[in-house]
């Protein structure tokens, strides 16, 4: 049936096209019907629609008449009828293999346009967000390809960040061959990619990068992206900022060196001595509570038979008062060094605790704060203890986050996600762990900081904020805050009586590994999480509905562009280079945010609803960053706002007085006569000057006609007789020249006793000539002694001619 379908159309087609050749003494060129090879079942039916448009509007037309078909072959057309079947033949034969015909060109298109606007990227890692977001931009991807030691370097990023390396290695594999994006890929497999996006900096040799290659990484972040860094580095924010570093980071201490570690052992110590304090204040508010409790319920035969902890018999023993005058001692000695009153005063002069009171002194602070005693007579010393704790909260900002239990958290100096952190409250201990006989290195080396004893906790419950930041240069500093963050809850309820890390650390990849405590409030989810304004809505239910906007975010905003601007010149600023970072905070009892550290390469990995969330959408807007921002510097940036951007230092006008130098110029010596035979050469030398002539009058007569032998010169060595010359010496208009008579030559210095070659020059000084003149000589002298021996002409003598 198709057959015949397709022979009455050519026929009529046939004849159609001679009528209108006959009848037409001219024809217009119809509109041209493209013919493509068709595929699929219905070739049939797309030919014969091509043709029967093409020729229907041949007809219509009374213009389309003439000698010839301009755009059309009349060969084909007179040969359908014959050739039809064979083309559709051919056109279903090919049908199987035009999609990928069609697929590769699209690809090679989408290719060469990607080529020539230097859309090329790679990614090593599990980063779906990120290829896919590149890929919709008109972005193709250069297959990375992985090397085993890449998967050992992201060891430090998490356990999350080396299974989705593997996994990507998997999925890389098992990918479809006829896949459009990988035969793009194979494309562009010796091209340059323009945009780099790797889990750690150490996979690419950003040295070897071209200026318009972009990656995710800036090097030489270790000041602040690692413990030891931050800890050291921030101690030098008074010379970058007018802010304190004690008001937003915990005191830290590296316990590498000695120095460090007597300093830390001086702070524990004199926060040992304000716990006492604390303790105190605290212990008599509580007995006078107590107290008053007793009289509302003096018939409670339960509350009546309870007793002041001061006076029960549970408790073992008493410590003296004395333990609190120490402790006062110590508070005002330490007032007194903020004070700068111990300048004047001798080390033999104070009065320090030895280590033997310290010792003894550590061990009752132990067993008081720890329940197992009590101090005798401590409400006589409340005025006093509360008087100081004044003093030293007006000096100290940390003494809201100490606590009485002077606990400190230990960290591992180059380690992340929480590995070998524990929280110690005893010295000796902490001191222990970190003694080590092998010299400081990566593995080794401790950070010691102060634990946050106050927090804020949420339903019973301890959590931090994790809060990205993106930096997109270093000079000037550029950096970007987000605008959502997300908090991690701790799977048990928050109680000092343990150190167990469940407890005090927050960290995922710390507490995946521990089930949810039953006693733990059921509000909080079970993937212990919650976004920031998840958060901001459990503010606003309890009356702190402008917390958020006006304490916590603000203050989280300025620790990071303090910390910045002190590691920014520690900092590799390289140019078309971005990278984020992930702070995490934990806030006060007051809801003050404290900085605990900062992260390179924060985690992408979806492990909650929250992280699939927000980790997809903070690398959207990444992209729009520093991607979409080049081209449109008023594109949607997503939820980043600029946070700062370092002001342009212009340089001051550079002017000066006009500088010149002049000189005389130096010419080659000329060959120095030889001297005389028979003379010394240090004869004419030591004897400059010629010896006295007598005059003529004062002569013998024979001495007037000296015989020819006595016309003869004595030239043996050492007769002490010269030619009589003289040696030029430098003359000082010469060398004043070059300097316009402001400046002095250096060889105005030099003693003018003794001949040497800078003395040669061009001129003879007539004031030596006028201070040592000449004895006069008989002419019969001069005339034998000219007919002797012409004698040596000094340098540059000739030139005055």
């Amino acid at each position: 049936m198709e057959q015949g379908a397709t022979k009455r159309l050519s026929s009529a087609a046939s004849q159609r096209t001679v009528r209108s050749a006959e009848n037409s003494p001219y024809c217009r060129r119809p509109p041209c019907a493209r013919l493509e090879p068709p595929s699929g079942s219905d070739a049939l039916s797309r030919l014969r629609s091509a043709l029967a448009n093409t020729w229907t509007g041949v007809a219509r037309s009374p213009e389309r008449r003439g000698r010839a078909f301009l755009g059309i072959d009349v060969t084909f057309v007179l040969s359908v009828d014959a050739g039809v079947r064979g083309r559709v033949s051919d056109l279903k034969r090919d049908s199987a293999s035009s999609p990928t015909l069609d697929r590769y060109k699209i690809a090679r298109q989408l290719t060469e346009k990607a080529i020539k606007e230097k859309k090329i990227f790679s990614i090593c890692g599990h980063y779906p967000v990120i290829r896919a977001a590149l890929r919709r931009k008109g972005w193709v991807e250069k297959k990375f390809q992985l090397q085993p030691k890449v998967i050992s370097d992201v060891e430090d990023e998490g356990e999350e960040n080396k299974c989705v390396v593997v996994k990507e290695n998997q999925e890389m594999a098992l990918e479809k061959t006829d896949d459009i994006h990988d035969v793009m890929s194979r494309l562009v497999k010796n091209e340059m990619p323009y945009f780099l996006w790797t889990i750690k900096r150490d996979v690419i040799d950003y040295h070897s990068l071209s200026g318009d290659q972009m990656l995710n990484h800036f090097g030489k972040t270790a000041s602040f992206t690692t413990k030891i860094g931050l800890c050291v580095n921030m101690r030098s924010l008074p010379w970058y900022a007018q802010a304190n570093p004690d008001s937003f980071f915990p005191r830290c201490y590296g316990l590498c060196t000695e120095s460090e570690k007597l300093e830390f052992l001086a702070d524990f110590r004199r926060t040992m001595a304000s716990s006492i304090l604390k303790w105190v204040v605290s212990h008599q508010s509580y007995t006078r509570s107590k107290l008053r409790n007793r009289r509302e319920d003096a018939g409670n035969s339960d509350l009546g038979n309870k007793r002041d902890p001061e006076n029960a018999e549970a408790q073992p023993r008493g410590i003296s008062e004395q333990l609190v005058d120490t402790a006062c001692r110590v508070c005002q000695t330490y007032l007194g060094q903020l004070e700068h009153e111990d300048i004047d005063v001798s080390e033999e002069t104070t009065e320090d605790l030895t280590e033997a009171e310290w010792k003894d002194l550590t061990q009752q602070y132990y067993t008081l704060v720890h329940g197992d005693a009590f101090i005798s007579n401590s409400r006589h010393y409340f005025s006093q203890c509360q008087a100081l704790l004044s003093k030293l909260t007006s000096v100290n900002p940390q003494m809201g986050i100490d606590g009485f239990r002077n606990i400190w958290i230990i960290k591992p100096a180059a380690k992340s996600r929480g590995r070998d952190i524990v929280c110690m409250d005893r010295v000796e201990d902490i001191l222990q762990l970190v003694a080590t006989d092998n010299p400081p290195s990566k593995e080794n080396k401790w950070v010691v900081q102060k634990y946050i004893e106050t927090p804020m906790l949420i339903y019973d419950t301890k959590f931090d904020i994790r809060q990205w930041f993106l930096v997109t240069d270093w000079n000037p500093l550029t950096i970007w805050f987000y605008k959502e963050s997300y908090l991690r809850f701790s799977t048990q309820r928050f109680s000092l009586d343990s150190l167990d890390s469940a407890i005090h650390l927050c960290n995922n990849s710390i507490q995946k590994h521990f089930k949810t405590d039953k006693e733990r409030s059921p509000l909080l989810p079970g993937h212990n999480m919650w976004t920031s304004s998840r958060f901001q809505e459990y503010l606003q239910k309890r009356g702190h509905r402008a917390l958020w906007g006006n304490v916590i975010y603000p203050s989280m905003k300025r620790a990071i562009t303090h910390t910045m601007k002190v590691a920014q010149g520690h900092v590799e600023a390289r140019k078309n280079s971005f990278e984020l970072y992930g702070a995490d905070f934990i806030l006060g009892r007051d809801f003050k945010p404290w900085l605990i550290e900062i992260n390179s390469s924060p985690t992408m990995h979806p492990s909650t609803p929250v992280t699939a969330q927000l980790c997809a959408q903070v690398q959207e807007d990444i992209i729009k960053v520093v991607v979409d921002r080049r081209l449109n510097r008023n594109c949607d940036v997503g939820n980043f706002e600029l946070l700062w951007r370092q002001p342009t230092v212009e340089l001051p006008p550079f002017s000066v007085s006009d500088l010149c130098v002049e000189g005389v110029s130096v010419r080659r010596a000329r060959r120095p006569t030889p001297p005389v035979p028979g003379s010394h050469p240090s004869t004419l030398l030591t004897d400059m000057w010629p010896p006295r002539v007598p005059w003529p009058s004062a002569l013998p007569a024979s001495a007037c006609r000296p015989s020819r032998a006595a016309l003869q010169p004595d030239l043996k060595p050492g007769a002490g007789r010269v030619l009589p010359f003289t040696l030029p010496v430098p003359s000082k208009t010469l060398a004043g020249r070059g300097c316009g008579g402001n400046c002095q030559h250096a060889d105005d210095k030099a003693p003018k006793t003794s001949v040497t070659k800078a003395q040669s020059t061009k001129l003879l000084d007539a004031n030596i000539l006028n201070v040592h003149p000449l004895a006069p000589v008989p002419p019969s002298v001069k005339a034998a002694e000219g007919s002797l021996s012409q004698p040596p002409r000094a340098r540059g003598f000739d030139a005055q001619k």
